[in-house]
């Protein structure tokens, strides 16, 4: 993903439709706070048993992925079930299983497909009802993690055409927003503008 001349936000980016024959059930923004830390629980679960997989494959660049991405999962968690919070104090966020893992390349696809379904269905969508709500803290929020998940598709995507190539770049993640870039070469997340000096590195 490509710095800007400005940070990106529902308004001024050109990727936030959603598709025409979302699946994702909308409802209120809480409601809808509330299904994104659930999803985002789950897809968190199901990379870590990914990478686990991975690492005892010998499939290490996959499993450092996996790992960050479900470190990334973690920081929407976050951000959302604080949102979560400021209206129902006593909200506890709900926990997930390790899922059933099949081979790791097709892991990948999985999980690409999973991101997909995020960023071009979920996320356009809950975007949309909170912007139509007034609640830009809720827009904000989901936009970081719509587009991250774009990028996680693509990292995820990556990982697949080159499951048997020789590779040890290590992949970084912004604890602001859960973007993942691989290798150094970066200063500042594209997302949500956080120095890479604050980056976790898998």
């Amino acid at each position: 993903m490509l710095n800007r001349e400005e940070l990106p936000t529902a308004d001024n980016s050109s990727n936030m439709n959603r598709v025409a024959d979302g699946k994702q059930a909308i409802g209120t923004t809480l409601e809808n706070l509330k299904a994104a830390v659930s999803g985002e629980t789950g897809a968190s679960a199901k990379y870590a048993a990914y990478a686990e997989a991975a690492e005892a494959a010998n499939k290490k660049q996959a499993a450092k992925l996996f790992r960050a991405a479900s470190a990334a999962e973690q920081v929407h968690i976050r951000l959302e079930s604080d949102l979560v919070r400021a209206e129902e104090p006593d909200f506890a966020n709900p926990t997930a299983d390790a899922p059933a893992v099949p081979e790791i390349d097709l892991a990948l696809i999985d999980a690409a497909y999973g991101e997909m379904y995020e960023t071009s269905d979920m996320y356009p969508g809950f975007i949309a009802k909170a912007k139509e709500e007034g609640n830009d803290r809720a827009v904000m929020v989901f936009t970081k993690a719509k587009l991250a998940e774009s990028v996680h598709a693509e990292m995820y995507l990556q990982a697949y055409n080159n499951l048997d190539a020789l590779d040890d770049e290590s992949y970084y993640m912004c604890p602001g927003c859960g973007y993942i870039h691989k290798g150094k070469d970066i200063k500042n997340c594209p997302i949500c503008g956080a120095p890479s000096s604050v980056f976790k590195e898998f």
